[in-house]
Formats: structure tokens, sequence, C-alpha cells
């Protein structure tokens, strides 16, 4: 397993075990084939498990795997999805999501610390969920006065080595984040071959990756890649019970022709989607949603034969895929 350098946080494996798949919000899945999944992952090498609350059963996992005391080289992520609290608010719900993370996984602290929540100026209007924006989105100017201190302080504190956001807000305020100091250590990006978010977008102007992709590493920030196959859009089937009328589904059918040039190359379409977006420019480590051995077997073999090279990615360009 190749390694690269996560911002501040150091060295890391190309390749991070999300907590989607082994917390079984991504198809099914039973418990044991989780843990199996973790441990294997572990084995091979990925030396990064990215976690979140919101990711079911993935903290509890993690715990209960390890028993509260994981390998010393490993590190781990949590998130807190804040949304916008009444002011003065942040900070304690901040540590109390992470003190219950703490507790689920059984650590003394986490590496990453992130802010789960979109990020949108204070007058912003969402164009999907507008009246839940509070749910879900913080709004700028609790971001600036209370989030950030908070982070700070909790790494000052030592219970945190860092802190970082997912980068799926308003891009704008994305990159107004990466901009300003103190900037996150570390970034989640958007990192696929269609350049969509998918369901989890709802605003009305586009996503905008590769902006943000090139604004962290022009300042240094770390990047973790996240969604390389779209939610399953860029597999053969989705592994769950989708809409038609649902974002994923609507990229799924915009994606028949990449599925139909790896059939003419006699590859898989879900091991080409990882190749690509860890070839593109700043990706640090890729997050896996895998949920068992065999798909975590497939992105291993994409980590091992590398990016793809200059002629495929033509290609795929050729298609004009890209939102």
């Amino acid at each position: 397993m190749k390694t690269s350098k996560l911002g501040s946080v150091g060295d890391v494996s190309r390749l991070t075990l999300g907590g989607g798949g082994i917390g079984q919000i991504w198809g099914p899945t039973g418990r044991d084939e989780t843990v199996a999944t973790l441990r294997a992952a572990v084995e091979a090498g990925i030396d990064l498990i990215d976690t979140a609350p919101t990711y079911f059963n993935c903290e509890a996992v993690v715990g209960e795997t390890f028993e509260g005391a994981p390998p010393a080289h490993l590190k781990f992520t949590t998130k807190c999805v804040l949304g916008s609290p009444p002011p003065g608010e942040a900070a304690a719900r901040l540590e109390a999501s992470l003190d219950a993370t703490l507790a689920a996984m059984r650590l003394k602290r986490v590496d990453v610390f992130f802010l789960h929540s979109s990020i949108a100026p204070d007058d912003y209007a969402y164009a999907h969920g507008d009246a839940r924006r509070d749910e879900f989105s913080t709004r700028w100017s609790i971001y600036a006065d209370e989030v950030v201190p908070a982070f700070e302080r909790l790494v000052a504190q030592g219970r945190i080595g860092a802190w970082g956001i997912t980068g799926i807000g308003v891009p704008r305020s994305i990159l107004a984040a990466l901009a300003r100091d103190p900037a996150p250590a570390v970034v989640q990006v958007i990192t696929n071959l269609l350049d969509s978010a998918g369901g989890i977008r709802r605003f009305a102007e586009p996503a905008n990756p590769r902006a943000i992709l090139a604004a962290a590493l022009a300042r240094g920030v770390g990047v973790m890649g996240i969604r390389a196959v779209q939610a399953g859009a860029l597999t053969r089937a989705f592994d769950r019970p989708v809409s038609p009328n649902h974002p994923d589904a609507k990229d799924f059918e915009r994606a028949a022709p990449y599925r139909a040039l790896c059939a003419a190359w006699g590859e898989d379409p879900a091991i080409i989607a990882h190749r690509y977006a860890l070839g593109l420019p700043g990706v640090d480590t890729l997050v896996l949603g895998v949920k068992n051995r065999d798909e975590l077997n497939q992105a291993l073999a994409a980590e091992a034969a590398g990016p793809l090279d200059a002629g495929q990615l033509a290609q795929i360009e050729q298609l004009g895929l890209r939102t």
C-alpha cells in the first residue's frame, strides 16, 4: 500500500476505510462481515479509518473490534453534523458529539474531527430542503466565530490531533474556509469522474469539486477524496433500492456510456472509477465505502494498479460526463 502526506496529519495510506460500509448504510451486510472487512483492511495496509456517528454501527464496530487497543499505527477520524445551533452552543455540541464517539470507539482521542455539516453564507437559501437548513448546514458566522475556535481548543487540549471540514457545502463557502486563517488541516472533497455529489447536493449551482481540490492543494490542506463511485452510480449496479427519480439514479443513467467503455476494455467500472479518483492531483487518500471483503479487494486491486494512463483518461473525458 502506497502512502501520501495528509497535510499536518502526516503520512497515511492511499486508501482510507470509510465507516459508511462497515456501518451498514451502503447495502446489506452482516456484523461479522463488517468486522472481518475492517480487520482485512488493516492487514492490507490501510491505516486510516474514517467514521461518523451518522454511519449507524461503524463506531461501535471499531470499538468492539479493537477493544480499546487498536494497533498503534492506526489513525481515526470522526465527524459532527452540527447544523446551525443557537448562538453560543456550537462548542458544547461539538464536545458532546466527540465524547460520545470516543466512548463508542473506546479511544482517548481522534486524529481528525470533521465538521460534517454543509457550510453556507448566513443569508443563503438552498434549492432543496431550505426549511430544514439549520439541521444540515452551518451558517458562516457560526463556523467562523464558534466552530473554528472550538476545534482549535480541542487540538490544544490534545483531544483531537487536527480538524477538518466535509467540503460538500456551498462552493464559495468551502473555498472561503480554505482561504482563511486558521484553515482546516483536512478537507473531504468529491472526487469522481462525473464531478457529482449526487443526492447530497442541496444547492442549485454546480458543486465545483475541481476548484475546491485545487484550492486545497495550493493551501497545503490535506485532501480525502470521497464518493469515487458516486454512491454506486459508477458501478455495474446499485447494491440497494434507489428511486428512479433520485439524483444518484440519474447519475447512473448518465454514466451508461462509461459502463459501456469499461465493458469494451474488459474492466470493472468500480475499479476504473477508483483508479480515476486516485489519479486526480491533490488527492492524498481515497475514502472507501466498501461493506465486505469482496468490495475491499476490488479497491485494493485499483490502488495496486495505480492511476489510469493518459489514453484511458482521454477516452473517459471524451464521453463528456462531467457536470
